[in-house]
């Protein structure tokens, strides 16, 4: 069946309910269960029964499955490092070393290590929350300019290099539609990517000038003037008790039990893509390299911990149970987000807004309404990753038909896919920003619209310059 506009209500629903009443859970939920009213034929208990087979049925996707398991496992890792010394340590000898003396220094380095860091999207924000959120706390800079940084420099990143699983992915889809030449396609693609060139410049020049806009303007003020890095009422997507642990009394506080933990998951990420590629690091699986990175980075901590008579056995299991058990509310929110995904797939939401914009697709305006239209999919499923499966499969065969150049339709599906996923509150990306600045989810959607949009705006523009220079 089609379901056309009614297609649209559930995700939208949940983003309106979500922002309106900064109830995720429930507003998540109460969009999942409309969806399935609608697939139901209307009947309000029969969606209520398949809206809760829905959440239970995220979990038949292994991928889904190793993402949750990994936010949950974060909690692990965070705890550990906190409480062998690791986290202390670290902030003493950037202290001593006075390698961050200022605000303006503390984002700059978050803002580095984002684009440094390019592997894959969730390590890239761990990694830089973990080692910036300490330093923030310190400066007090709002963990809402954390996440905005965070945030900009993983999606956007990651889709501009071809060595990773973001890279290997749209790869494949690519060659799926028997275009030889996938990766120098995407490569092309790179340089006309302007919604994520322009998303890690625009966050570039905010750390670098330390000029705010909108909410981010009045959360900063907050943060500088009244000490709050968090605002009154805020709902931490990580449990206070984990982000504020104590070093073990007496213990040595040492730099190196933060950054080992870390520099293991950086290597294991490769590692994990070649030995789950068989070889070729293009073909591995991203979920389950992400998985075993932070497993390898639990044990590594765990290991010096004991090793170094700062924590027993017992304790290091104690800790990491708890710090799992403090993030099994942004594990039951990522369920909750892959599960509308799910929803709005089975009622077709992307291929008729997909199926609207190919109305409308004259030559000059292929490439702003492709990059529109997979922004607009984006935002309603939460996924960039489903969006490039719908929209490669029209913009490109629509791009060779046209005669248009195929890595700039290329380039907007890509744009607009990591545009709208920025920006959805129920996006994992961004679920995973707010959950390494240790920020609220909505306040950290809200504060970051404005610069999103300021960059969408300029790659709409170009798109369109572009379509008709390149006609």
């Amino acid at each position: 069946m089609h379901y056309d506009w009614l297609s649209l209500v559930p995700p939208l629903l949940a983003i309106i309910l979500a922002i309106a009443t900064r109830q995720v859970y429930l507003s998540l939920f109460i969009g999942i269960w409309s969806g399935w009213i609608i697939l139901s034929d209307g009947s309000f208990f029969g969606g209520l029964a398949a809206s809760i087979q829905a959440c239970i049925d995220v979990f038949k996707d292994a991928g889904n499955t190793r993402v949750i398991i990994f936010c949950a496992l974060i909690g692990a890792l965070l705890t550990l490092m906190q409480r062998n010394g690791g986290v202390s340590g670290f902030i003493t000898w950037i202290t001593n070393k006075n390698l961050v003396q200022s605000r303006r220094g503390a984002s700059v380095l978050a803002w580095i290590l984002g684009m440094v860091i390019f592997i894959e999207s969730s390590i890239t924000c761990l990694i830089s929350g973990a080692v910036s959120r300490p330093i923030f706390e310190r400066l007090k800079i709002s963990r809402e300019k954390l996440a905005y940084i965070l945030d900009s420099t993983s999606a956007p990143v990651c889709i501009l290099i071809p060595l990773n699983a973001w890279g290997a992915y749209v790869i494949g889809l690519i060659e799926r539609e028997d275009i030889e030449n996938a990766l120098s396609i995407f490569v092309s693609s790179i340089t006309v990517n302007f919604y994520a060139i322009f998303a890690v410049l625009i966050v570039g020049f905010v750390v670098i000038s330390g000029i705010d806009i909108g909410p981010m303007r009045k959360a900063e003020r907050r943060a500088r003037e009244e000490g709050k890095t968090i605002r009154d009422g805020a709902v931490p997507t990580v449990s206070e008790e984990i982000t504020s642990i104590e070093p073990k009394d007496e213990s040595p506080q040492r730099p190196l039990n933060m950054l080992i933990p870390i520099i293991v998951m950086i290597l294991m990420m490769p590692a994990g893509l070649y030995i789950t590629g068989e070889g070729d690091i293009t073909a591995g699986t991203g979920t389950t390299a992400v998985l075993w990175s932070v497993l390898a980075a639990i044990t590594t901590a765990g290991v010096l911990s004991v090793g170094q008579r700062i924590l027993h056995v017992r304790e290091v299991m104690d800790l990491s149970l708890k710090g799992i058990g403090g993030l099994v509310p942004l594990a039951i929110l990522m369920m909750l987000a892959f599960a509308i995904g799910d929803t709005s797939r089975e009622l077709g939401t992307g291929i008729y807004v997909a199926g609207i914009a190919d109305e409308f697709l004259q030559p000059e305006l292929v490439a702003p309404v492709v990059f529109l239209a997979a922004a607009v999919i984006a935002f309603s499923t939460g996924t960039s990753w489903g969006t490039f499966a719908i929209m490669i499969p029209i913009a490109l065969p629509t791009a060779l038909l046209m005669d248009i150049h195929a890595p700039l339709a290329l380039a907007a599906v890509l744009s607009g896919g990591v545009f709208g996923d920025h920006v959805s509150p129920i996006s994992d990306t961004t679920l995973v920003s707010s959950m390494a600045a240790a920020s609220d989810h909505i306040d950290h959607v809200t504060t970051q619209l404005p610069y999103a949009s300021i960059a969408a705006g300029i790659a709409t523009l170009l798109f369109y310059m572009f379509g008709i220079l390149m006609h």
